[in-house]
C-alpha cells in the first residue's frame, strides 16, 4: 500500500492488517461548570457555533458560596459539567457563544476553561480524509 499525504491536523498511526488508526491533533476540549438546568441551553449554543455534539454530566460543587448558605446552614450546589471536543478552527467561537449561553460573566453561574489536546480518536468517514487530503494537496 503506497503511503498517502496526511492533511493538517490528522496523523496515521501503524498500520495493522490495512486497517489505519488516525489520530487527530488538532482538537480542543472545552470544559463547562454550570448550575443545574442551565446546560441544555449552553449545549444547544456551542453546536450552533459548530460544535459536534457534547458530554453532560452532573457534578456538587463546594466553595464559600456553599459552605455559607442561607442563615449560615450549608447548602449544596448542584452543578451540570459541559465536556466538548471541537476542533482548534471552531473552538474560539464555541467558547464564546457557550459563555454567552450560560451567562458566565455573571458570578455565580460557572465556570469555563479550554485545553488543547495532545490526541483524539474517534470515527471518520473516510470522504472527510478524502475532502481534507484533497484540499491539503490544493494549498
Amino acid at each position: 500500500m503506497e503511503d498517502q499525504e496526511e492533511p493538517p491536523g490528522v496523523i496515521s498511526g501503524k498500520k495493522e492488517e490495512e486497517k489505519r488508526m488516525i489520530v487527530l491533533t488538532d482538537v480542543a476540549l472545552i470544559t463547562c461548570v454550570v448550575q443545574r438546568g442551565m446546560a441544555d441551553e449552553v449545549v444547544n449554543a456551542a453546536l450552533k457555533g459548530g460544535a459536534q455534539g457534547s458530554t453532560v454530566f452532573y457534578a456538587r460543587g463546594y466553595g464559600i458560596r456553599e459552605r455559607l448558605g442561607l442563615l449560615g446552614v450549608a447548602v449544596d450546589a448542584e452543578k451540570e459539567v459541559i465536556t466538548i471536543a471541537v476542533s482548534r478552527d471552531q473552538a474560539d467561537r464555541v467558547f464564546e457563544k457557550m459563555l454567552i449561553a450560560g451567562k458566565l460573566d455573571t458570578p455565580g453561574m460557572g465556570f469555563m476553561y479550554m485545553t488543547p489536546l495532545e490526541k483524539a480518536a474517534t470515527y471518520i468517514p473516510p470522504e472527510i480524509i478524502e475532502e481534507r487530503v484533497a484540499g491539503n494537496k490544493r494549498g
